[in-house]
């Protein structure tokens, strides 16, 4: 493996990215990737002809996401459709006045947040939160989804500065799909992890699984459990990025996707919420695309549960809180077809960044370039777009765009 001036570590969305801008700049770079596949927690697996999206799925704020142009560029089908959470529709157990009501609680949270945003300390959101209301555990729950964490472990803050419009929008043939057909072309090793990054000469030198790496510059791209859990080591060390990476956790949200016998009973994109008396809870997509499938997602501490449980405990949980709501003659009509566990992920260990209250600052430090020679990209870094694909790309692209000249060839 030769030396070069760049070296990407991490071939998901930020790495890919960074990639794709170090190519076109005419820099001799290299990205090296843990997994023996791209897109990181961008994943589409084809289940059954069915392409299934086990990470994102969203094209988050697509009136302004440039994955959308990406997209676009490369020929793929994109749904306009309105996401089943932005509709308003007949559901068993969640009448339109509750689901009318749940919405009022829920905008007077979100405005209550907002205000104290404002405030000189940072609170954990579970302090705005009206825990006598009625629909108080709904709106956890809604969190677990959102931030892959509930109320009591985010900080205001942080999830105020989040940057979201009304607009998501997703791609029937996968998102982790864009990202592979994006990294067609790149120079990428792949079962090559990084293990310590010895930056103390003029040259930076990269020990990895398959030998060491020397480069000039370094884009790092893992996730911030990798740093934090010290995966990947420095000499000299980075105590400040380290922090900064502890501070901001990955959170859980996992999918489940289930087959359903005569999906026609079940309206195309129509949305099952479950239990809503409980944090415990999964949210449910009914038939994406007009597939015979059900969509299940599930976040927070009950997604961890279920993982320890297996793929057994929970496609049981999934099926025994759909019969509930839709009556138990559905229970002998469905399957299971796959789900994601990405807490047991070995290259990620969750799902994306949420800032620890009292650490709304963790994501501009973990942002600052080290020496202008060692450079972090992903969602965690981003100001306004943490948790999403497209905020990953842009600081990818940014990262490696902000190398200094003397790393060109």
């Amino acid at each position: 493996m030769a030396d070069v001036d760049v070296l990407i570590i991490g071939a998901g969305a930020a790495g890919i990215a960074a990639g794709r801008q170090c190519r076109a700049d005419g820099r001799r770079y290299r990205v090296i990737e843990a997994r023996d596949r791209v897109g990181g927690r961008a994943y589409t697996q084809i289940c059954h002809d069915l392409p299934i999206d086990l990470g994102c799925g969203w094209l988050h704020s697509a009136d302004r996401n440039p994955m959308v142009s990406e997209a676009d560029a490369l020929g793929f089908e994109i749904d306009r459709e309105l996401p089943p959470w932005q509709k308003t529709m007949v559901e068993s157990g969640f009448s339109l006045a509750q689901q009318s009501a749940f919405r009022h609680e829920q905008q007077a949270f979100y405005d209550r947040l907002t205000d104290a945003a404002q405030l000189s300390s940072d609170y954990p959101a579970s302090h705005f939160l009206q825990h006598e209301q009625k629909w108080s555990h709904l709106i956890d729950a809604v969190s677990t989804y959102v931030n892959g964490v509930e109320l009591d472990r985010l900080s205001t803050k942080d999830f105020i500065a989040y940057d979201d419009t009304p607009v998501n929008w997703r791609l029937p043939r996968g998102y982790g799909a864009l990202f592979a057909a994006l990294a067609d072309g790149l120079d990428i090793h792949f079962n090559c992890r990084a293990r310590l990054i010895d930056h103390s000469g003029r040259d930076i030198k990269i020990q990895t699984t398959q030998g060491t790496l020397t480069a000039h510059a370094l884009i790092i791209t893992v996730p911030t459990s990798i740093l934090a859990r010290g995966d990947l080591r420095f000499t000299p060390a980075l105590p400040d990025h380290i922090q900064a990476a502890n501070s901001l956790p990955l959170g859980l949200a996992n999918k489940i996707y289930i087959a359903v016998d005569r999906p026609e009973d079940l309206p195309i994109n129509g949305r099952l919420m479950g239990w809503i008396d409980r944090t415990d809870k999964g949210s449910y997509h009914l038939r994406p695309f007009g597939r015979p499938v059900i969509e299940g997602y599930f976040g927070g501490q009950y997604a961890r549960d279920l993982e320890r449980e297996g793929v057994e405990g929970f496609f049981a949980a999934a099926r025994d809180e759909i019969t509930s709501c839709l009556g138990s003659q559905m229970k002998n009509r469905l399957h299971y077809l796959t789900s994601s566990a990405w807490s047991q992920d070995p290259f990620a260990q969750g799902s994306y960044s949420h800032a620890l209250p009292r650490h709304s600052s963790a994501r501009a430090v973990l942002h600052q370039a080290y020496d202008q020679r060692i450079f972090f990209a992903g969602e965690a870094v981003s100001a306004h777009d943490f948790s999403t694909a497209h905020g990953a790309w842009l600081t990818g692209q940014a990262a490696a765009r902000a190398l200094p000249f003397a790393a060109q060839a």
